[in-house]
């Protein structure tokens, strides 16, 4: 590693470098220098002197830096003398620059200071600008000026020139400079602070300095012209500032912060290379603080420290270039004067104490590090240290030291460590007076003596003014572990004394009163700018290790000595962190956005994560995504604790993006989309992301058993933890405010109960059940996942369509009319899909099957697999015709997905529904009773299902005269099941004792209409007919079960859910809001203003859209909170207008319908018309007369199944 300085300046205005490869402590070698405040770059530094001039030190390289001045002899020719420097009054200067405006005589150029000298004399140029010599002695020839010269000298050539060139160097390397005075214009007032930046913002080898100052009149000013060959710059500007300005600090990017007199911040925006001063100001507040303000700033690359005028430390969040404001203020632990930061964003700080600290464990991933450690580096050419602990790094939280003691060195050959006394001082005596401002750095100029202060006596402490002008010992700092509670004093006591054991750490940054103030005496410090100190967290630095390894973090504090009396003290460290600071952690990447605003399409940005942690533990993030629109640098930002979901997605051009929701996203249908480089890196972003959402919402552990359940389109699995607002009459939770988390897996459909029992199907029918162990939502949430992982696998079919059309020349073929699909397309036809460029859903998908046809397609076809059409699109049948123009078939491909994930298979029987019995929360119950339908439709009952074995032991078949296709059990042991033939059964005579209950009785659907899902909740039934309109069955009572007749509640709703207490949840296939670029339909939808005196519901809430295929809420049986009132007559939550609701008359969409991609006129919910009690249906079609229910009056069965009732038991 190169060598660099770390520069620090005593409150004597002295100046010192410390090598990060010596390792030790010099002094400036010209000892009549003091400046007041250093800043330093890459490779130069800047500085204030006590004289109010501005210093350079440009760092020692092999190098050299040269200057070349040119000017140019100009002649005309005339024919009396030939080429003469007698030129026309309209011609340029004899002397002048390039392009002849400015006059350059030779004696004109002298130097710029003392700090560089010429290097030889002037001399011709011979080369010409082509390359190539001269060998006219440097004369270049044209027909006049301006014009293009050649070294050819012609006829008509009227007007010569030359160039000459002398070179400077610069001589004052490794020392300190004066910047000379800009002439003629007028320099700054009196400058009060400097800061350098900007050498990161360009890629040239040299790189730029931007050097900034403040005056004492509160001006901010710009010096122009720092370049690589003019490291002193050429002038100042003054940049104009809203307010007077006390403090700048400029970064190595483009972050410029100041901090004004009262307190505040100011930021500058639009800095850049060709802005190099930027457009405008911005205000900040200040951290927040009882009294005062910010009093010290500190830029990085993307970081921004603050100290306040009570000397705490603050961190600022989400500070880059995109976002040069940041986000919010952070409480670091630690008490420092300023803090300064230097090359990769490490921390460096003066401590309330005078001691140089550093910041440990500043990484990329965690900027405001882990806790403070002295600097202690040895001082100048002996072996002593010098360092603020007795060769450790100590831990604990500083408070007021009840013994105070200051470690000195004395002048004898070997180094020895005493404890010095410090006198008892009442509190409310002033505290010693340590040199600070300029005005007395200033005064101490004339006097270089070195200040020999007499030992204070402990019976007389100095009062008043002589004790202000006393410099006092520096502070200490005292552990926590050794306070002592009867705040006995201390004395100085010798090698045999023995005393009661104390823990205190030293520090030798105070003035030591028997000795003079020389290079034996460790400075107090005032100022330290690591701008050029290459230190990083990886770095091996001996006088930044501490000695103990099981120290911890540093805190400060002043100290204000109470003992009169020291003894022995023994340092002692603990291996336990006493500090409890603040921290911030980050992680960078760069990933694809999908920007959603016209043009659409993917954006590469910069994603960062940003997580606080305060003092108390409590832990906040930020997700922020940068991006670059038009040359302009912009930023979004997305607060962990309002993401409401992350979930991956199937976007187009992209198979690893994913999902970030909010309720805001919610409400407006457009979620955050991302797409990352690889699987792997979406899996760690997801996982990251995820781990934040739960510990902003103090979730821990797995899913408890009231959770609502869901499953996406794409089969990943989701779960909500609800609370008892969810569910609540009044102050109802919303939909789009719930917190859904992913559970590894990949299923089809999931059912829960309240009990903890969980099953899942796959999509290759293959049953699992949940290993993961809830918990009640009584009970805390168990520490650490106790979920049993087992191998989960799951295949799909992937489908796409081969197209022709028919012409008398060839008969079917692929060549197709331009309105038509693609040869090759999807379902239905608007994306072109080959066997080449479809591949799985994801990487994590593998293929198992090659490509096939698909002779199973329903609707038929002939023995090719083709079905036929008059035209695309219309109904496509199996037979050909002479009208049939265009035909198509199917091909078929399987994929298979293999996961770690906690669920466990149930074999061996396939099955395509399932359900569970809905309970409450108290219920107990020897047996769960579980339904469930096998893929060829036959009605299977699980046996031996409780809460500690919920897969249970075996199947028993219930006997039936025809397929089913839909089944829900509902409390009170009743069990509801759809025919594939549309017909609607209930099972009668089921119970605990009996599971499989006696026979089926025939319940006629809605008319003209046939149902396909149902459920089944403690008093109601729903059911989702396949034109998605969602079914009420009125008249439910425990005495006539079956009900009285079907009543029509909404439409384009895809999935219905009723719970134990009778709640409804469905899944909309659109909802109001959603544009319609987003062609994914499934949306969680909640009714509201479900109860006993209006089972029905009143209206609809809408929540997280866009994807969602399955949800199951018969696990929650959290009630809400009865002593909350029910508000009535309150608005419901939708976009729609309000309505008025008449008891069993007026269906409740909960969104209009999808709008069609074709101009087709879009399904919406007719005007809302008065419902004739158990006589008029609900639908989309014409009204129509409702026929009387009289089948489901009869007690006796309609329908007896001609097999057995109970059948016979499958066993494993």
């Amino acid at each position: 590693m190169s060598s660099s300085l770390l520069w620090a300046v005593d409150v004597y205005g002295k100046v010192y470098s410390l090598s990060t490869t010596r390792g030790r402590w010099e002094r400036d070698e010209d000892t009549l220098l003091e400046l007041k405040r250093v800043t330093a770059g890459q490779r130069c530094s800047w500085g204030i002197g006590c004289d109010h001039h501005v210093y350079l030190n440009i760092d020692p390289g092999e190098v050299p830096i040269r200057y070349r001045e040119e000017t140019y002899e100009n002649q005309r020719w005339n024919p009396v003398d030939g080429f003469t420097d007698v030129l026309l009054p309209t011609d340029r200067w004899a002397w002048s620059d390039l392009t002849g405006v400015t006059a350059k005589p030779l004696h004109s150029f002298l130097l710029p200071s003392n700090s560089w000298e010429w290097e030889g004399d002037w001399y011709v140029d011979q080369v010409c600008a082509g390359g190539d010599p001269i060998e006219t002695g440097g004369w270049e020839y044209a027909v006049d000026f301006p014009a293009n010269f050649s070294r050819e000298k012609k006829w008509n050539s009227c007007v010569c020139r030359r160039r000459w060139i002398r070179d400077r160097i610069y001589k004052a390397r490794g020392s300190w400079t004066k910047i000379p005075l800009d002439h003629p214009k007028q320099p700054p007032l009196p400058l009060s602070d400097v800061s350098c930046g900007g050498w990161e913002m360009s890629d040239q080898p040299g790189r730029y300095h931007f050097l900034w100052g403040v005056s004492q009149q509160g001006q901010v000013w710009f010096r122009s012209g720092i370049l690589p060959q003019v490291p002193e710059g050429q002038c100042w500007e003054q940049v104009e500032a809203p307010r007077e300005v006390a403090q700048i600090s400029a970064g190595p990017g483009d972050l410029l912060w100041a901090v004004l007199w009262d307190g505040q911040l100011l930021v500058r925006t639009g800095i850049c290379l060709d802005s190099p001063t930027g457009s405008s100001w911005v205000v900040v507040d200040s951290p927040p603080v009882k009294e005062g303000g910010t009093i010290h700033v500190a830029v990085g690359v993307s970081v921004v420290w603050a100290v306040t005028k009570d000397y705490k430390v603050w961190f600022r969040r989400g500070v880059n270039s995109h976002n040069p404001c940041g986000s919010g203020w952070i409480s670091i632990g630690g008490e420092m004067m300023m803090v300064d930061v230097g090359l990769n964003d490490q921390v460096w700080g003066v401590g309330e104490d005078r001691g140089l600290y550093f910041r440990k464990g500043v990484t990329p991933s965690e900027p405001s590090g882990r806790g403070w450690i002295p600097v202690s580096a040895q001082w100048g050419h002996s072996k002593e240290m010098v360092q603020p602990s007795a060769g450790c790094e100590f831990g604990g939280q500083v408070t007021n030291a009840s013994h105070g003691s200051v470690l000195t060195c004395e002048d004898s050959g070997d180094t020895e460590l005493l404890l010095t006394t410090i006198p008892p001082r009442p509190q409310d005596t002033p505290k010693a007076f340590i040199p600070t401002s300029d005005s007395f750095i200033s005064s101490l100029v004339a006097d270089r003596e070195p200040l020999r202060t007499p030992t204070p006596s402990p019976k007389k402490p100095p009062q008043g003014k002589d004790r202000e002008a006393t410099p006092a010992p520096m502070c200490n700092v005292d552990l926590d572990a050794a306070q002592s509670p009867q705040g006995e004093a201390s004395s100085l006591g010798r090698a045999g004394d023995v005393g009661p054991p104390t823990s205190v750490a030293t520090y030798p940054l105070g003035l030591e009163p028997s000795l003079g103030l020389g290079e034996e005496d460790g400075p107090v410090w005032a100022w330290i700018s690591g701008g050029g100190c290459d230190v990083d967290h990886t770095a091996q630095m001996t006088w930044l290790r501490p000695a103990d390894p099981c120290s911890t973090a540093l805190s400060i504090a002043p100290v204000e000595p109470e003992a009169s009396t020291s003894r022995k003290a023994e340092t002692t460290t603990s291996k336990e962190p006493v500090e409890r600071s603040s921290s911030v952690w980050v992680r960078k990447g760069s990933m694809r956005w999908w920007r959603d605003w016209k043009p659409y399409r993917w954006v590469d940005v910069g994603v960062a994560l940003e997580q606080s942690t305060n003092v108390n533990g409590k832990r906040d993030a930020i997700f922020f995504i940068y991006f670059t629109q038009y040359d302009e640098k912009k930023y979004l930002h997305v607060f962990i604790s309002d993401v409401t979901v992350l979930v991956p997605v199937l976007k187009e051009n992209s198979h690893h993006a994913f999902a970030v929701y909010t309720s805001d996203s919610t409400k407006q249908r457009w979620p955050l989309i991302l797409a990352a480089q690889t699987e792997k890196d979406m899996a760690d972003w997801l996982s990251l992301l995820a781990g934040c959402c739960c510990e902003a919402r103090g979730i821990r552990g797995t899913p408890s058993r009231q959770a609502l359940w869901s499953v996406t389109s794409k089969g990943d699995v989701m779960v909500h933890e609800p609370s008892p607002c969810l569910e609540a009459p009044a102050h109802t939770l919303p939909c789009d405010m719930m917190f859904w988390l992913q559970v590894p897996g990949h299923l089809r459909c999931v059912e829960s109960n309240s009990l903890g029992v969980v099953w899942g199907i796959g999509y290759d029918g293959t049953a699992w059940v949940y290993s993961g162990s809830g918990s009640a939502a009584e009970e805390e949430p168990p520490q650490g996942d106790r979920r049993v992982l087992h191998t989960q696998t799951d295949e799909r079919t992937v489908y796409i369509y081969e197209n022709q059309r028919w012409n008398p020349m060839t008969g079917y073929t692929d060549k197709l009319l331009p309105t038509d699909r693609f040869p090759w397309s999807d379902d239905n036809g608007f994306t072109e899909c080959t066997k080449s460029t479809t591949h799985p859903p994801s990487p994590q998908w593998s293929w198992v099957t090659e490509w096939a046809v698909d002779l199973a397609f329903s609707g038929g076809t002939d023995r090719e697999g083709w079905q036929y059409a008059a035209d695309f699109p219309v109904t496509f049948h199996g037979n050909k015709s002479l009208k049939d123009f265009v035909r198509r078939r199917r091909w078929v491909r399987k994929c298979k997905i293999t996961l770690t994930a906690p669920w466990q298979e149930v074999p061996p029987i396939p099955l395509s529904d399932i359900t569970v019995l809905p309970c409450l929360a108290q219920s107990s119950m020897e047996q769960v009773s579980v339904w469930g339908l096998s893929d060829k439709g036959d009605v299977l009952c699980r046996l031996g299902v409780t809460p500690q074995n919920p897969a249970g032991s075996s199947w028993l078949h219930v006997g039936t005269d025809q397929p089913f296709k839909s089944i829900s059990i509902g409390g009170g042991h009743q069990v509801w099941a759809i025919a594939r033939d549309r017909a609607v059964f209930y099972r009668g005579s089921v119970s605990a004792r009996n599971p499989a209950g006696e026979c089926w009785y025939h319940i006629p659907s809605p008319p003209k209409q046939s149902l396909r899902q149902l459920s089944v909740g403690r008093t109601s039934v729903y059911a989702v007919d396949e034109n998605s309109n969602l079914w009420y069955r009125q008249g439910l009572t425990p005495s006539y079960p079956q009900g009285s007749a079907w009543e029509l509640l909404s439409n384009n709703v895809t999935k219905v859910s009723v719970g134990p207490l009778d709640q409804v949840w469905v899944i909309a296939d659109w909802v109001p809001g959603c544009p319609s670029e987003l062609s994914v339909p499934g949306a969680v939808c909640h009714r509201l203003g479900v109860g006993p005196m209006q089972p029905k519901g009143q209206s609809w809430d809408y929540g997280i859209g866009g994807g969602w295929q399955h949800i199951s809420v018969r696990g929650n049986s959290t009630e809400a909170l009865r002593a909350t009132p029910a508000l009535t007559g309150s608005t419901p939550r939708s976009p729609l207008p309000a309505r008025p609701v008449l008891t069993g008359s007026t269906p409740h969409s909960p969104l209009p319908a999808r709008p069609a991609l074709t101009g087709s006129t879009p399904r919406s919910p007719l005007p809302a018309r008065p419902v004739l009690t158990d006589t008029t249906a609900r639908s989309p079609l014409p009204a129509r007369p409702v026929l009387t229910d009289t089948t489901a009056h009869s007690p006796l069965p309609a329908r007896i199944p001609l097999s057995q009732e109970n059948g016979n038991s499958v066993g494993l």
